[in-house]
């Protein structure tokens, strides 16, 4: 489950945002009960929008839960506009008010031979009666209050299906307080017995009302007009400045925490003891042969580039060193991500090489920060200099000195990124 909060989660209004419909309530703060039924703010819902859609695989089929039917339309365009498929019913919207398209849209998201539409999103409809059975994804931005309706939403994402073994919550409602309710273990709940009816006279017609005093009468239905929404656009800049925590937890199927470590071992199996401890595992990595010769018994028992990588998204860590996927399962260690380790490592780089060397090892951090630790590799360092040089070998060796000092250098820089950080 990924348990997401931003820095608007939650309005005040302040005279430097646009007031574009209805009526504002000066210092009201607005929650995520208000926003969509009396309150909409686009720039909240997109920015929502962006985060789910840059977290998900979207090739995966993903139901997303709006406020109402108008807040499931807006969702629907925003992720029509994000989306990398070219297929223009990529998302479709399936509500009360879509009728028979809707079911239809709905039929061909639970057929497991079509693709497409891939995201549905709703606002009451889809939380019961939908077997799809590969739904990967469950969006939550509209509050759940009844534990009943939270246990049929989780519903939609157990359904089993060949080659699916877990799905993914977004949670920007704080839903996975339901997760630590007692009733989510209880037993079900029982229907209130019925009382016996008996008959009753009807109730005499009521009596009219009386006319109005003159002075409350008004014209037409002006003092009975719905309520408009409130429409609110952020202030050049705010928009921009919108920023979101994320964390990742896990859960057994019946309701209870369990450890990152724990649902990996129970995807992929236990990690082989290619290493004693963490230490052993630094030294490993830090060099290319070795690094190379443990990659490859990972693969053979199973951990391979595919399950890897898999593992890196679980634990959010696509930006982060294979090294910290193996050290956070094993050893809980916290991920820092590539950039975070070459911004390390060249503290000593620059304490250990020459300033032609510096530049080149500057250039193959930027290549290990942008693609990752598979840049590291021996047989990637002649493909580095050509690129670096422009092709021309020639100058890579009158500035860095013979091949097998070039490649001295390539491969003894990289303990840097991998040593322990020193407490100071």
């Amino acid at each position: 489950m990924k348990q997401i909060s931003t820095t608007l989660d939650e309005y005040v209004y302040t005279p430097d945002d646009h007031l574009i419909e209805g009526e504002i309530e000066a210092k009201k703060l607005y929650q995520e009960s208000d926003f969509n039924k009396i309150i909409e703010i686009k720039e909240r819902e997109k920015k929502r929008v962006e985060i789910f859609m840059g977290g998900i695989d979207q090739r995966e089929k993903t139901l997303v839960f709006c406020a109402t039917q108008d807040h499931a339309l807006a969702v629907r365009d925003l992720i029509n506009q994000m989306k990398t498929s070219m297929d223009p019913d990529y998302c479709q919207r399936v509500t009360a008010n879509d009728g028979e398209l809707g079911e239809q849209h709905l039929r061909d998201f639970q057929d497991n031979e079509k693709t497409i539409p891939t995201i549905l999103t709703t606002s009451q409809k889809l939380s019961t009666g939908v077997d799809a059975r590969n739904i990967r994804n469950i969006v939550l931005m509209r509050p759940i209050n009844s534990m009943i309706e939270f246990k049929q939403i989780i519903g939609r994402g157990t359904r089993l299906y060949d080659g699916k073994d877990y799905f993914t919550i977004y949670d920007f409602v704080k839903a996975h307080h339901h997760f630590i309710d007692p009733e989510w273990d209880g037993e079900p709940i029982e229907p209130e017995p019925k009382a016996e009816r008996k008959p009753v006279a009807p109730p005499p017609p009521p009596a009219a009302p009386p006319p109005p005093p003159a002075d409350r009468i008004r014209e037409g239905s002006a003092e009975y007009e719905r309520k408009k929404k409130v429409k609110v656009k952020l202030a050049d800049g705010k928009a921009r400045t919108i920023q979101h925590m994320m964390v990742t937890t896990f859960w057994h199927p019946d309701g209870t925490p369990m450890s990152a470590q724990q649902f990996l071992e129970l995807l992929f199996g236990k990690l082989p003891e290619f290493f004693r401890n963490e230490a052993e595992l630094r030294a490993i990595w830090s060099v290319p042969d070795t690094r190379a010769k443990l990659l490859q018994g990972l693969a053979e028992k199973g951990f391979g580039a595919e399950q890897m990588a898999e593992m890196q998204r679980i634990i959010d860590a696509e930006n982060s060193d294979l090294f910290d996927v193996l050290a956070h399962v094993a050893y809980a260690m916290a991920p820092l991500t590539r950039e975070e380790r070459a911004a390390r490592a060249r503290v000593e780089i620059s304490a250990h090489f020459n300033g032609k060397q510096q530049a080149f090892l500057d250039f193959v951090l930027a290549q290990y920060v942008k693609v990752g630790v598979e840049e590291l590799a021996q047989d990637k360092l002649s493909p580095l200099l050509r690129l670096r040089y422009h092709g021309a070998i020639a100058d890579a060796v009158a500035d860095l000195g013979k091949p097998e000092e070039i490649g001295q250098v390539f491969s003894g820089f990289q303990k840097y990124l991998y040593q322990p950080q020193i407490q100071r």
